[in-house]
């Protein structure tokens, strides 16, 4: 038995609800597949709405019990959780790269990054506080205390099928709240997984249950409607996230929404090049460009673009394409078919509407799924490949002059998640980062996510923020008690 056999063979394929797993209602399944070659990796269990009432009525019946738990006993178990994880990092990576495509070494990278929000929010369960004070007023005194919101519905994306769990699962449990999660259709294993692994860690049948599901809706739908059900958190599209947003309104949900971004990353003419080189290739490349916070319009000014241009053209056109779990693999393929011409037809267009290849600019011919890393420069501002997503391995470069005109064309978007500055100017640093409209800002630095910090963005790309202090509050009640003096 291979290692990828034996791998497959130890994970979870049904439904998770109760600490075990078991079939979907009538007995569905679906099938995941790799997209560095579309065999069949495995056949899931296919959740249907019945399974989800299930699912509600297990996280119900044990949610006043877990919000009862002693805050520093929710903390060990999450830690636990953690070191298991940590434990089994060959094991999370090989499963990601297998469903997801991304090089090894990034799934590694991953397990690490996703891993850490459990170490991360089972610090911060104990440290939940309230205050108590006197009224102004002299005639009573004010109470203030945090209760855990209930039951939550986390949808999660392909992408990231751990980090944009745990980012979700870990202050959840933190604040006392049940959660079931419903993951990415083309990567639940990863998910299944882990809530095996939860359950080695200790945590109570119940508390969490994931559903993998060929019909999202058919799932998401009936709990959303359902008055027992107090928070969904999403992320992925901003399409899709309106819908649940409007769909959330008749029972008045708590909402917590991470959703498309469109990261400008800005080079101004003091930059240190080569450091912004270094910077791209991590803002651009990392996942293979599939990530909300993928730098998607490189705008550089026009006295040192050609010189970045030249470099980072080097740079990608020497990148390995190939399956992610061979070595030496740099860029992994896209998650399907349709992701792959979806990210052709934009460079085609934008090709069409005048933009310059450097580099690649076409599908790799064969098996699987993979797209030749792309370097695009003089990229008309109207292209489609502007406005939107890229999601794929391809770096479209523009210019400007004025440190006003990079401002205005960073801002010019309905997105604003995050954001990349590269200057040897601490002034513009902080005169810059003020001006953009984006939930986050890297100033000479390419990768921004980090645990400890807020994740979130504004506009259109969503509502509330992940991570650092502020993600447990996402899943907390403020109830205010007046007392007598």
């Amino acid at each position: 038995m291979s290692n990828f056999d034996a791998l497959l063979s130890s994970v979870p394929t049904g439904l998770w609800i109760d600490g075990e797993q078991s079939d979907a209602a009538g007995g569905g399944v679906f099938d995941v597949h790799d997209p560095a070659t579309g065999d069949v990796l495995a056949s899931v269990a296919d959740a249907t709405e019945q399974d989800a009432v299930r699912a509600l009525d297990s996280a119900c019946r044990v949610q006043r019990e877990w919000a009862a738990t002693a805050p520093r006993q929710r903390a060990e178990i999450l830690r636990a959780a953690w070191q298991l994880v940590t434990d089994r990092t060959e094991d999370f990576a090989l499963l990601m790269t297998l469903e997801m495509g991304k090089a090894l070494p990034e799934s590694r990278g991953e397990v690490a990054y996703g891993a850490e929000f459990l170490r991360w929010f089972s610090e911060e369960a104990p440290r939940i506080q309230g205050r108590y004070t006197t009224a102004p007023s002299g005639n009573g005194r004010i109470l203030v205390t945090k209760a855990p919101v209930g039951p939550c519905l986390a949808i999660t994306p392909w992408n990231f099928p751990l980090a944009m769990g745990t980012r979700k699962i870990g202050p959840a449990l933190a604040a006392g709240c049940t959660m079931i999660v419903k993951p990415a259709e083309a990567t639940p294993l990863t998910m299944l997984l882990l809530a095996q692994v939860f359950t080695e860690a200790g945590l109570p049948d119940g508390v969490l249950s994931v559903l993998p599901t060929s019909s999202p809706a058919g799932v998401s739908g009936p709990l959303m409607s359902d008055p027992r059900l107090r928070k969904v958190t999403f992320t992925g599209s901003t399409a899709v996230g309106r819908k649940l947003i409007e769909q959330s309104a008749p029972q008045v949900l708590r909402v917590s929404m991470e959703l498309g971004g469109n990261a400008p990353f800005i080079v101004f003419d003091d930059a240190d090049v080569d450091a912004a080189v270094d910077g791209a290739m991590a803002a651009k490349m990392r996942n293979g460009g599939e990530a909300c916070t993928a730098a998607n319009r490189l705008i550089v000014a026009n006295s040192v673009r050609e010189e970045f241009t030249s470099k980072l053209t080097e740079r990608i056109a020497a990148m390995r394409v190939g399956p992610g779990y061979e070595e030496g693999t740099q860029i992994g393929p896209l998650i399907t078919q349709k992701q792959r011409s979806s990210v052709a037809e934009l460079v085609e267009e934008a090709v069409a509407s005048g933009a310059r290849v450097r580099t690649g600019g076409a599908p790799v011919d064969g098996p699987g799924w993979f797209y030749q890393p792309t370097v695009l420069d003089d990229v008309p501002v109207e292209s489609r490949i502007v406005a939107e997503e890229i999601f794929g391995p391809v770096a479209a470069i523009t210019g400007f002059d004025t440190e006003d005109e990079a401002i205005a064309a960073a801002n010019a978007t309905e997105f604003g998640l995050a954001a990349y500055i590269y200057t040897q100017s601490l002034d513009r640093s902080l005169r810059v980062a003020d001006a953009l409209e984006s939930g986050m800002v890297g100033v000479n630095r390419g990768v921004i996510s980090d645990p400890a910090a807020p994740f979130g963005g504004v506009k259109q790309s969503g509502l509330g923020s992940e991570g650092g202090t502020e993600g447990i509050e996402e899943y907390l009640e403020t109830k205010y008690v007046a007392l007598p003096i």
